[in-house]
């Protein structure tokens, strides 16, 4: 069972043994510390673009028909990340206090989300009659995806895309159903506080995937960005 001190330890983890890892193959020894492993080659500096210089670069099209669409084309339910399926993932990444479930290898039992769509604050509770409080997001739909694009994609990178950390978020259940499969012309977060931070992921989701964009979702993108110049887009 993986302790609750977190996810952040996990990442952290990974990365320290992907350093020691490259480094021993390149000179036959690990390093001792960061400054070790540095002083030799200066870490390479990249810029991380803004939102509206992405939103920029995304074609213009219009929707496609929805014919065939299935959400199984995309994935047969969450993929695995690491030692967890993707929702149970994105619990860990997106919650606090997180309580996990004994004898389970990655399972969120409990942790309270400060939810990002409305602004408040939910204690997810596992059970039958309470997980769907909070559900993982899709914040470019995968339906929307498919009539932009997804429909010529191979299923590798289908699956990618509904797996992808950088497409999710654990958000509260009834508003994530109402948004549907809406794009940002159509539906935006009531919490406006967050709009800039989530059509720049919207933005760098389909810069990634080469997802287009309609006329309207593209004017809708760049009057919300229009208030937050100079908005990052996300890594991912």
């Amino acid at each position: 069972m993986r302790s609750s001190t977190g996810l952040s330890n996990f990442f952290r983890s990974n990365k320290l043994s992907s350093l020691v890892l490259t480094a021993t193959l390149l000179f036959g020894v690990a390093p001792t510390n960061s400054a070790h492993a540095t002083a030799t080659q200066p870490a390479k500096v990249t810029v991380q673009p803004t939102a509206s210089s992405l939103l920029a670069k995304l074609k213009v099209k219009g929707r496609a028909p929805k014919t065939g669409y299935s959400r199984s084309l995309f994935s047969n339910g969450w993929g695995d990340i690491g030692s967890c399926d993707t929702r149970n993932f994105i619990l860990a990444r997106d919650l606090t206090n997180i309580v996990w479930r004994a004898g389970e290898t990655c399972m969120v039992s409990s942790g309270v989300l400060k939810e990002p769509y409305t602004g408040k604050t939910i204690h997810f509770v596992r059970g039958v009659k309470t997980s769907l409080a909070v559900q993982i997001d899709h914040v470019v739909p995968v339906s929307d995806a498919w009539q932009k694009g997804a429909q010529q994609w191979s299923s590798s990178k289908r699956y990618n895309f509904y797996n992808d950390p950088l497409n999710l978020l654990a958000v509260d259940g009834p508003t994530n159903g109402a948004k549907s499969d809406s794009d940002a012309a159509s539906w935006l977060p009531p919490n406006k506080s967050y709009r800039c931070a989530y059509v720049a992921r919207q933005v760098a989701v389909k810069y990634k995937y080469s997802v287009w964009v309609t006329a309207a979702e593209k004017g809708a993108i760049a009057g919300i960005l229009a208030r937050c110049p100079g908005f990052k887009a996300p890594r991912g």
